[in-house]
């Protein structure tokens, strides 16, 4: 079998994506034959003992792909030192492959989630410069005035990083204009970044749902619900990333 970079390999076998690959390189965590790896290195899976954290890299998994509906007040990571439920205990009595979130959404949050262990097409997904678009649904109280609107669809910083949404309009109100819900798009995915573009408005998000990644959309799925995805959304997931 031919040489490939390690962060493939690792990304391949189901552990992380490719650019949290990088960092467990980078981080010293990574050996090939007994050597600690650099940034760069390739190897064969085949002949060459490539270890994480000293375990033996397993060999690469059948690819899944699950789209959840993540329910509020769980946590999208693999594990939760506070012991609080992730979005892989939602899975794991049906899907047995070491599969990750493909981006996040906060704890607070709920909406569509990809969870797969291709770690290419996990890196495409979440990187901005592949511009997949994440559709929210934000509910907040009352109306934003054109003043806020502006500073809305201005933009915000978010850890450093200026984030502008690709597109936010309001879309209905409740009865007696108590709230608003608003369509906001984004290609950025940083954690808090929806609910700190209307932060800087003024307003405060009552409720946050996503509701499509890139062209991929399920309004049957309930709260805790996932299914895998059908063929032609892989195609179409590959093809807008």
């Amino acid at each position: 079998m031919a040489r490939e970079r390690l962060q493939k390999l690792i990304a391949r076998a189901g552990m992380c994506s490719r650019r949290e690959a990088d960092r467990w390189v980078s981080e010293g965590r990574v050996t090939v034959n007994g050597r600690t790896a650099r940034l760069g290195d390739k190897a064969d899976p085949e002949t060459d003992h490539v270890k994480v954290d000293g375990k033996r890299l397993k060999r690469a998994e059948p690819f899944r792909y699950v789209l959840l509906y993540k329910p509020r007040a769980v946590m999208t990571t693999c594990d939760d030192p506070e012991e609080r439920k992730t979005v892989i205990d939602l899975v794991r009595p049906v899907v047995k492959e070491r599969v990750f979130p493909v981006g996040r959404l906060d704890f607070h949050s709920e909406g569509l989630l990809l969870l797969t262990n291709d770690g290419d097409l996990a890196a495409r997904v979440t990187h901005p410069r592949y511009g997949v678009v994440r559709e929210d649904m934000v509910k907040i109280r009352g109306d934003l005035d054109e003043g806020e609107i502006q500073r809305l669809r201005g933009g915000t910083s978010v850890d450093g990083h200026f984030v502008k949404p690709l597109s936010a309009e309001r879309v209905r109100s409740s009865a007696g204009g108590t709230s608003t819900w608003w369509r906001v798009e984004v290609t950025e995915g940083r954690t808090h970044e929806v609910r700190q573009l209307f932060f800087r408005a003024g307003r405060l998000v009552q409720r946050l749902r996503r509701s499509a990644i890139g062209p991929i959309k399920d309004s049957s799925l309930r709260s805790g619900d996932f299914r895998m995805l059908t063929e032609s959304e892989i195609t179409a997931l590959r093809r807008a990333a």
